[in-house]
């Protein structure tokens, strides 16, 4: 047994190219921990969490992390804060499937 929840999950994702996979990691009563996996040229359409904080953690490849009218590739392993607020999405220009997990705390009404 390990404690280690991420293998297994993306282990289960396999997107097609355009597609997006995502599983649930952690769900307690004030943070939610999803893996998205975006198989090439996928995008996660820009969001918002008008009250929680998001944070990206690249895992896999490189993903095209998009804020307001910012965009930047970033390498596995990265870290992009998201502000209560800001605009947020997601994309791979690469020709392999990228993965990055998205934490939201506290979860929409948990507060």
């Amino acid at each position: 047994m390990t404690l280690d929840v991420y293998a297994d999950a993306l282990a289960d994702l396999a997107p097609d190219e355009g597609a997006i996979e995502t599983a649930e990691l952690v769900v307690t009563d004030d943070v939610l921990v999803k893996l998205f996996a975006l198989g090439p040229g996928a995008e996660l359409d820009p969001h918002e969490h008008a009250d929680s904080t998001n944070v990206f953690h690249v895992l896999e490849g490189t993903v095209t992390v998009v804020r307001d009218d910012d965009e930047e590739a970033i390498d596995a392993p990265g870290v992009v804060l998201h502000e209560r607020g800001d605009v947020h999405g997601a994309r791979n220009e690469t020709d392999e499937v990228v993965a990055f997990t998205a934490s939201l705390c506290p979860l929409p009404g948990s507060g």
